[in-house]
């Protein structure tokens, strides 16, 4: 499967006949399958639920027009990896940099909790993403469903790599796998996630990789 095959996944009946309401009842939603945003050669993918009904189902970009968005942004930008802290839409001319955003389900599910099911038959595509990164990229998985759906495309064993905010598990390979809290608006205002919390994460994955980038530079790690 390919992203070009997207626009016209049917594979999940629950999620197709929900678009097909969101469509008449918001005819200029974007509607449709959301496919990842960002830098073509990531060293960091980022691994959100699905897209948001108000959000990246609206806009057709990851994370882009809803509160999940809110900190989410700020904080790549905090890290020099986007090129503003605010992401409103697709003309707004955001760019990532060493960064990529996608969802272990792309099309919207009923309030925003796809089914098991529906994270199996969508979990191809994200095999496909994480086949193509390179062999040291870093992933970091927003919430336990994104990890799930990590480890299910890697076909790894979920009881092996527990996950927990702010955790790092080592892949075979070389790749690891970073843990956070999603940045719903239920975590962000209940303070479950914290901005500092969610940069803490990102403060560790960034010097884990400047690290990385020094041992391969000094012939350490090879590529």
């Amino acid at each position: 499967m390919t992203t070009s095959d997207w626009r016209d996944c049917r594979a999940c009946p629950r999620l197709v006949d929900f678009l097909t309401t969101v469509r008449e009842k918001y005819p200029d939603y974007h509607a449709a399958p959301v496919a990842a945003f960002g830098d073509e050669n990531p060293w960091l993918l980022v691994i959100g639920l699905a897209p948001g009904l108000h959000g990246a189902n609206r806009t057709g970009r990851p994370f882009t027009g809803d509160y999940a968005g809110v900190l989410l942004y700020q904080t790549l930008y905090d890290f020099g990896l986007a090129s503003a802290p605010v992401s409103q839409d697709t003309a707004d001319g955001l760019q990532l940099r060493g960064c990529r955003i996608t969802n272990a389900v792309k099309c919207v599910p009923p309030a925003n909790k796809p089914e098991r099911a529906e994270i199996r038959r969508c979990n191809p595509y994200l095999t496909q993403e994480l086949a193509v990164l390179a062999k040291h990229a870093s992933l970091l998985a927003l919430g336990r469903v994104a990890h799930d759906a990590v480890l299910m495309a890697l076909q790894l064993p979920l009881s092996a790599y527990p996950f927990a905010h702010d955790a790092r598990h080592e892949l075979p390979g070389g790749q690891y796998l970073y843990d956070s809290y999603h940045c719903s608006r239920y975590n962000t205002q209940t303070g479950r996630l914290t901005p500092a919390m969610f940069a803490a994460v990102f403060a560790r994955l960034t010097a884990d990789r400047a690290a990385q980038v020094a041992s391969i530079q000094t012939g350490s790690i090879h590529v």
